[in-house]
């Protein structure tokens, strides 16, 4: 009898380590380590981390700090960081080329109808004196933008060109966002495309005007959110389910800014956030802000990419041939639209 009991011990036993292990292994969350650089549009890792969405598709999500965009490629390509964010920049297309596994896999910032937030602002006293009145006038300006091969110096071109002008018909310097509107201040150049919140600080002070509306490049893929090699290939179903959440996570954003401004459904939950993460504190700002679209589909647009690339190997930044194909995998942003549905605003 005794030894019967000491049998039934073991069994039981042994069942409550296989039930723990059971329980341990489906509470398991696969990591991920995601790049962050304190811009607005990250606020949709934000919003995914706070709703739950990472949680609920079992992920354990670290957002990481980094100085600017270009530099995730290099920890992406090495497996340091599993997702950054990157924009449509000749860096970009050469890394790819030169063998990282780095793909663009969904929208992250760009500017359909009404949300032109990476607009041309030219100093007010140029406009007020008449000579800016048009695209034209542009010519012998200095201008600034980000930086060689990026987003930024592409539209620039596309206003020149609006003006019967070439890229060399002006001065183009590089500087970050905020120099620029210290330069604009103290008249140390004449005009630049930059983004928010930049645009409002530079408007509302008085120093700048907004010249530029959606037609100088409507619908521009800006930013875009960039996959590692190992979510790419190893990890796929990983990389799934943090579309899934990224995704719910972008219809919430376009529901707050459907108008083109934070005044939609919970706009004040996402200004909380974007001013928790950025270190914005200026509350009147979004009053006027315009924000960066986010297609609720994660939907990238491959002409603007095509176009940008274009500008690049114009100017001669582009390494060895490479097309945006070679660069974009849409297959997890049409997965998540599968599951979750077409976007119903609310």
């Amino acid at each position: 009898m005794q030894k019967g009991l000491s049998e039934l011990n073991k069994i039981a036993a042994c069942a409550a380590v296989l039930l723990t292990v059971g329980v341990s292994s489906a509470h398991s969350q696969d990591a991920v380590k995601v790049g962050v650089n304190k811009v607005i549009s990250d606020v949709v890792f934000y919003i995914a981390q706070d709703h739950g969405f990472f949680a609920e598709e079992n992920l354990k999500v670290d957002l990481i700090p980094f100085d600017s965009g270009p530099r995730m490629i290099a920890p992406l390509g090495a497996g340091q960081i599993d997702i950054g964010a990157g924009a449509s920049s000749a860096g970009l297309y050469n890394a790819v080329s030169r063998g990282i596994g780095v793909k663009i896999v969904a929208d992250k910032g760009s500017s359909p109808a009404g949300y032109d937030y990476m607009p041309l602002i030219v100093r007010k006293d140029l406009v007020d004196s008449g000579k800016v009145k048009s695209f034209a006038d542009l010519k012998g300006l200095k201008l600034a933008a980000a930086g060689p091969g990026s987003a930024t110096n592409s539209k620039l071109n596309v206003a020149l060109t609006m003006g019967g002008l070439t890229y060399k018909d002006a001065e183009i310097v590089n500087m970050s966002y905020p120099q620029q509107v210290v330069a604009l201040t103290s008249k140390a150049i004449d005009a630049s495309i930059t983004t928010e919140p930049s645009v409002s600080q530079a408007v509302n002070s008085g120093v700048a005007v907004r010249m530029s509306g959606d037609q100088i490049y409507p619908g521009q893929q800006v930013a875009v959110l960039l996959y590692g090699d190992d979510l790419l290939t190893k990890r796929r179903d990983v990389g799934q389910r943090f579309m899934n959440a990224y995704v719910r996570a972008a219809r919430i954003y376009t529901d707050a800014t459907g108008s083109g401004h934070f005044t939609g459904p919970g706009a004040e939950e996402i200004i909380a956030l974007i001013m928790k993460t950025t270190g914005i504190s200026d509350r009147k700002l979004f009053d006027d802000m315009i924000p960066n679209g986010i297609s609720p589909d994660g939907t990238v647009n491959m002409k603007s990419l095509d176009e940008d690339l274009q500008f690049f190997q114009s100017q001669g930044q582009i390494e060895k041939p490479v097309t945006s194909n070679d660069v974009v995998d849409l297959s997890f942003v049409e997965n998540a639209v599968k599951k979750l549905g077409p976007y119903k605003a609310r």
